[in-house]
């Protein structure tokens, strides 16, 4: 059963700062969607459409899906949400997407033969353009998973956890050239803390005796004024930011870039982030069932707490205010629970008022 918020469907149209409502003191947490499949990552429009990834651990028939007035229906279409066919068009598996201000959702398709971003103009309808990332920015094993897009520099900055070690990927739109920065680094992988969900520890891999996860970088996020980049290990325990402009200039060395790299604040063993206009740092806290923020003073609090909120997994803001954030059961999912699918609907696509200012396209 789905249920949406009208309310959702029916935002305005505004791509600006918009001031959170002082009404909703216990930041109103909401049900949006009420979902029979298990969401990856959400997007949402500055004209309001609801668009979200379908957890590929769960082996979905659509990659991409979109929120309506009857439920869901394949983004953008029954055609490119499918496995490509001999045309080419289509999407292999997909987790991190985000909507720009213009209304274009850029998703990463970490399952094609070689990473790619599939960009989709939902003002126009069309296909905006596809970027192969090349073997040296994303090698074998590589899993490009969430995403920020900067329309200040036209770059893109992944986060890739797999490949020989854990890196970001700073993509050129203007050129298409990609680079892989960071690989390795400290900031980037993972730390040995468990990732301990409903009491017990998350592990990695189908088997029986499948070990603790330990999972590097996987968040990332860009300020609205597309100044700094933030991003963390999902097993880490500090948000950490860098220029834009720094991971941009390929003259840096490894370490000229590395020195740059600021320790934000702490934050929890963590899915994605988001920022708002005022420096807050949202956190899936995933050992607490909760939705935490780092502030611009480095501390961490937790700002919602509730018994629905299994797995949060990805955010986005929405030009009605709001924050929107997906729940998906990961921990129960096979691939991170020893093989045994212990997940069961509903899920959720949920939204709450943020503490800060939330702009479209974060």
């Amino acid at each position: 059963m789905i249920r949406a918020l009208a309310s959702v469907l029916a935002a305005l149209a505004v791509a600006a700062v918009l001031p959170v409502s002082a009404a909703a003191q216990d930041r109103g947490l909401e049900v949006v969607a009420e979902l029979e499949q298990p969401p990856g990552n959400v997007a949402v429009t500055p004209g309001g459409q609801v668009v979200f990834s379908q957890h590929q651990f769960y082996g979905p028939e659509h990659r991409v899906v979109t929120l309506t007035d009857e439920g869901v229906e394949p983004f953008p279409n029954e055609t490119w949400a499918t496995p490509p066919g001999r045309d080419g068009k289509g999407l292999h598996a997909v987790l991190g997407l985000v909507a720009d201000q213009r209304g274009i959702v850029w998703m990463a398709d970490n399952g094609a033969p070689q990473p790619r971003i599939v960009a989709w103009d939902t003002r126009r309808d069309r296909l905006h353009r596809v970027i192969t990332l090349p073997r040296h920015a994303a090698p074998k094993g590589s899993f490009p998973n969430d995403l920020a897009v900067d329309p200040a520099h036209d770059a893109l900055y992944l986060a890739d956890f797999g490949g020989p070690e854990p890196a970001l990927i700073v993509v050129d739109l203007e050129t298409g050239h990609a680079r892989r920065v960071l690989a390795g680094h400290e900031t980037v992988v993972p730390e040995d803390v468990d990732m301990t969900v409903e009491g017990g520890v998350v592990t990695q891999g189908a088997s029986a005796d499948a070990e603790p996860a330990r999972v590097g970088v996987n968040p990332i996020a860009i300020d609205p004024s597309n100044t700094w980049v933030y991003y963390g290990a999902m097993n880490g325990t500090k948000v950490y930011r860098v220029r834009a402009a720094d991971l941009l200039d390929a003259e840096l060395s490894r370490e000229e870039l590395a020195a740059r790299i600021q320790t934000y604040g702490d934050k929890p063993v963590s899915d994605g982030i988001t920022i708002d206009a005022d420096g807050n740092v949202y956190i899936t806290d995933l050992g607490h069932n909760a939705v935490g923020v780092t502030r611009p003073d480095g501390t961490y609090d937790r700002l919602i707490r509730d018994d629905r909120l299994l797995w949060p997994d990805g955010f986005a803001m929405g030009p009605d205010g709001h924050a929107y954030v997906t729940v998906n059961q990961l921990h129960r999912a096979p691939f991170l629970n020893k093989g045994k699918n212990t997940a069961e609907p509903p899920y959720y696509v949920m939204r709450f008022e943020p503490v800060g200012r939330a702009v479209v396209g974060r």
